[in-house]
């Protein structure tokens, strides 16, 4: 298939961008891409490619953007039930952390997520997914994290495992197990710990290799904040885990600044997500590192808060950004990566083109898939959106509308309708 005459192609090429080179779209007007067998085999412009490839069908962009999908590289969108209640609370005043001590927040959707069964969990989680892929992310991470108990957490894993071969995007998997402290340790965190890395660690790495021998091992993440994880505690939970052979992962400073991004960076950890109070120091080893900055804007958005993710700090500090939407039951109820490009753009002031980067070719580097997708250039998957306007800085200009028109999805075509999708 030859897809030509894009007013703009997007190709991100040349790998993800550190610091002040955040941005660079390597845009190539009046473009083209030749797909075969699920791959990119050329980009060009439409003239050149037109000539080389006389005999291909044909798919007509009209003079409307070409670009990589979208990479959403921190989810937690498998979950049951719902949290409508403590969000009327918080716009009434109430703290979130405060919400999570009276056994709100995580712990609530814990409550309902264990009693949930796998066929409801898999019926709530793939209409999410599609409402995602609507809106042009052809790619998520997705995280366990409301179990707090072994089976719990593992027949989240199931579930989407399931999901990722029913639906049209891919799934990056990531065990969080060390979302909260569980509710049966509430006054023994430490103990709650101990169970992480002593019992379920070892389990996790036995049902994989058993249930997903041919994929690779997902991220293993911990909350590394006040009334979560120590600093202590993450390191523990991480160390094993690394022991074990899992990448990983950290949310760290949310909240309050305990150290979580200098301990990413120490451990190798893949990113480091979140970081709205993230100190100096912080920000100084994340610029010298691999650790990607993973910024979540729906979350302060969707809490109310003041403050956002510094990323003109990090840019400076010359560290990988990457942008993510956190789809989440209490702080960000968010399936489109087009609103967090909007927030990234309004609140850490980011140009449209610095946001795309990050929700693309960053974001793919977050997950350790830049290699093969985030970007459109030879040999990559072909995974990629058409847009129904001609400019890319439509992205963060406009949002609450889906300025996806099709999504083409390892050379499959998919146009778009109103929250789902249907095969072109």
């Amino acid at each position: 298939m030859l897809i030509h005459s894009a007013s703009q192609l997007l190709t991100l090429q040349g790998g993800p961008q550190r610091g002040r080179a955040l941005g660079a779209l390597g845009i190539i007007e009046d473009g083209a891409v030749v797909v075969r067998d699920e791959k990119i085999v050329a980009v060009g412009a439409t003239a050149e490619l037109r000539a080389s490839y006389p005999n291909e069908p044909t798919l007509d962009a009209n003079h409307c953007v070409l670009m990589p999908g979208f990479v959403d590289p921190h989810t937690h969108v498998i979950w049951d039930g719902d949290r409508a209640d403590e969000f009327e609370k918080k716009m009434a005043g109430k703290p979130y952390l405060e919400i999570l001590a009276e056994g709100g927040g995580i712990l609530s959707t814990v409550r309902a997520t264990r009693t949930a069964s796998i066929e409801s969990l898999i019926a709530q989680t793939r209409p999410r997914l599609l409402r995602m892929f609507a809106h042009g992310t052809t790619t998520v991470e997705a995280k366990t994290g409301y179990g707090l108990q072994t089976a719990t957490e593992l027949r989240l894993l199931k579930a989407l495992l399931t999901l990722d071969d029913e639906t049209p995007l891919d799934l990056a998997f990531t065990f969080l197990g060390a979302h909260a402290i569980a509710p049966e340790y509430k006054d023994d965190p430490q103990g709650y710990t101990d169970l992480v890395c002593q019992t379920m660690l070892p389990m996790l790495k036995e049902w994989w290799d058993t249930h997903a021998p041919r994929r690779p091992l997902p991220f293993v993440d911990v909350f590394c904040e006040n009334k979560a994880f120590t600093l202590e505690q993450s390191r523990q939970i991480l160390t094993q885990a690394r022991s074990l052979g899992f990448p990983l992962k950290i949310h760290a400073d949310e909240f309050d600044n305990l150290g979580g991004a200098s301990l990413a960076v120490e451990l190798g950890a893949v990113s480091a997500d979140h970081l709205v109070k993230t100190s100096d120091a912080d920000i100084a080893a994340l610029g010298k590192s691999d650790t990607v900055a993973v910024a979540l804007p729906c979350t302060p958005f969707g809490l109310a808060e003041r403050d956002y993710t510094p990323a003109h700090k990090l840019i400076e500090a010359g560290a990988l950004l990457a942008l993510a939407t956190d789809c989440n039951p209490g702080t960000s109820w968010n399936e489109s990566m087009q609103i967090s490009i909007a927030l990234a753009c309004r609140y850490m002031r980011l140009t449209p083109a610095q946001a795309i980067a990050a929700s693309t070719i960053n974001s793919a580097h977050a997950i350790r898939r830049a290699d093969t997708i985030g970007s459109i250039e030879i040999g990559k998957q072909a995974d990629m959106l058409i847009l129904s306007v001609p400019d890319y800085r439509h992205l963060g200009y406009r949002y609450g509308t889906n300025l996806v028109r099709q999504v083409i999805k390892r050379g499959q075509i998919y146009s778009v309708d109103v929250g789902y999708y249907r095969t072109a």
